[in-house]
């Protein structure tokens, strides 16, 4: 049975159930005009379901690994799942998706799992998972241009990775770009990617929270599109990590996926990616969740405490794990719904956890980013609290390249960061040009490492 995209439609729709006003995809529309409550885009499910889930597999299986595009985009090549409305003449597409999912004996086994993988987002075009949710917003800005909607220019607020990823894709779209950073708060290879990408770049004293205020009142302007994870188009791309997962592992689902948090949209991304998949018949049962935050930037970690029944924001303090050092993330009802649907947790790491926690598990093959390292250090914390088990399989996504955070692992290796683990730093040995003395110091590294 085939499904051809004109019969596939999708449209914007209330995350309020008891609002559910819906609006066109070529609105510009970032919240629900009756409630003031975010949105989602919303499939029509009936239509989907003419394909049972075994077909839905063949279908994607079939098209994993094409160099034929759009098929050639891990997003793309679920596209019935994203925009079906978009023709290939406005994909704006780099290739993005298909990220390895690393696995390794000695990985599972350091941790006693029954499995354990990190699916690694970051090795993408610019380096981070937000790739994956800019070639669907920019693909549909383009997509309505083409339909004569006056859009002047895309703009985002970012802490470093949304800025690298809205820049890229606007450039290759021929669209400007409007990034507001806060200065001196992101790292220099983060910061000189939209540069490079000729986006007009714009550092504000103030942190993430504060740049997010200003580029609000600015795409308030006609003709300004906002590009930051409120603007629900951007989850339709990054929910496709879900499915990818699964078909990884042979469409079978992990007990845990554990999540590195800031402003939350990717909670409720790959949450929507799971319930699709289980809707539509691919998987049987749904995985929990995990989000991970920095102790600096642990808004939503102090409303799980108080099981949701509140929620506030708080001034984030300066943390390594910088894309997440957000005290007022935009995608927290999305967050807090996706968590209850999915029996989910919250945990902390402190600086030094996150630290140790990246440095342990680099020494097994990794090269992790801070972020990732948040998401490590809860997952040691939660299984030694008991909550996950060992024996149970556990996914946790890598969000963005290690390349990204030099700074990071040099500060760490020259034992800079206060608390952490001094087994773990690796310390550059200086030797004279003389065999006795090179072999002295192999022998120590091997009596070490015996």
């Amino acid at each position: 049975m085939s499904l051809t995209f004109t019969k596939l439609k999708a449209e914007f729709r209330c995350i309020n159930d008891s609002c559910g006003a819906t609006y066109d995809l070529n609105e510009i529309v970032y919240e629900c005009r009756k409630c003031g409550s975010l949105l989602q885009v919303s499939h029509d499910m009936g239509a989907l379901k003419e394909k049972s889930g075994k077909e839905w597999k063949d279908l994607f299986d079939s098209r994993l690994g094409s160099v034929k595009f759009p098929n050639s985009s891990g997003i793309w090549n679920k596209r019935e799942w994203v925009l079906p409305h978009v023709e290939d003449s406005d994909i704006v597409s780099s290739g993005e998706g298909l990220s390895h999912l690393f696995n390794s004996e000695r990985l599972t086994k350091h941790f006693g799992l029954g499995g354990l993988w990190i699916k690694q987002c970051g090795i993408s075009h610019t380096g981070s998972f937000k790739d994956l949710g800019m070639t669907v917003l920019l693909s549909q800005v383009k997509h309505m241009l083409g339909k004569g909607v006056k859009i002047k220019a895309v703009a985002c607020a970012s802490s470093g990775d949304t800025s690298a990823a809205l820049a890229s894709y606007a450039a290759k779209a021929g669209i400007p770009a409007i990034i507001f950073l806060p200065a001196g708060k992101v790292s220099q290879a983060q910061l000189i990617q939209p540069v490079s990408n000729g986006a007009k770049v714009i550092a504000l004293e103030t942190d993430f929270d504060g740049c997010m205020k200003i580029v609000k009142e600015v795409t308030k302007e006609a003709g300004i599109y906002l590009a930051n994870s409120m603007n629900s188009l951007r989850i339709e791309g990054q929910k496709t990590i879900a499915p990818e997962i699964v078909q990884q592992l042979e469409w079978k689902v992990p007990d845990w996926i554990i999540i590195p948090g800031g402003n939350l949209g990717n909670v409720s991304a790959l949450g929507a990616g799971f319930e699709m998949a289980k809707d539509l018949g691919l998987i049987d049962k749904l995985p929990r969740i995990v989000l991970a935050q920095a102790e600096n930037a642990n808004p939503l970690y102090l409303s799980y405490l108080k099981n949701f029944e509140e929620f506030n924001a708080v001034d984030a303090k300066p943390t390594l794990a910088s894309a997440i050092q957000i005290g007022n993330p935009v995608s927290v009802q999305k967050a807090i719904r996706t968590l209850k649907k999915f029996n989910g947790v919250v945990e902390q790491a402190s600086e030094a956890e996150l630290s140790d926690a990246s440095a342990k598990t680099d020494l097994l093959g990794l090269y992790n980013d801070p972020h990732t390292g948040v998401a490590l250090a809860a997952l040691y914390k939660l299984m030694a609290k008991g909550t996950i088990s060992k024996g149970d399989q556990v996914v946790v996504i890598s969000t963005a390249h290690g390349l990204k955070f030099t700074e990071f692992k040099l500060k760490f290796h020259e034992g800079k960061i206060p608390g952490t683990d001094s087994k773990l730093v690796n310390v550059i040995r200086s030797c004279k040009p003389e065999v006795g003395a090179v072999m002295d110091e192999i022998s120590r590294f091997l009596q070490v490492n015996a």
